[in-house]
């Protein structure tokens, strides 16, 4: 399944560079969202790096979801699509 990274958990102050903001195709509820932690997400970057990460929870009533990489994603990842296996 295909994810759009949509931006980085963030509060007022402060980004968290290795927790980003998922939205995929298809899944339109939190309940949805739900069934999908656990699974592995591979973000890969243009020079074919990979950066895995898992998904840990829902963000929000609306789809999004939460997932939390092994390091951080620079910011040319928003907007790009990852791979939720």
């Amino acid at each position: 399944m295909k994810a759009i990274v949509s931006n980085y958990r963030r509060s007022r102050h402060a980004t968290n560079g290795n927790q980003m903001i998922l939205i995929a195709d298809g899944i339109k509820t939190k309940a949805d969202a739900e069934k999908l932690k656990g699974k592995e997400v591979v973000f890969t970057t243009e020079s074919k790096k990979l950066i895995k990460g898992t998904v840990k929870a829902a963000h929000g009533n609306k789809g999004a979801f939460r997932a939390l990489f092994s390091r951080g994603l620079p910011g040319q990842a928003i907007g790009t699509k990852v791979d939720v296996n």
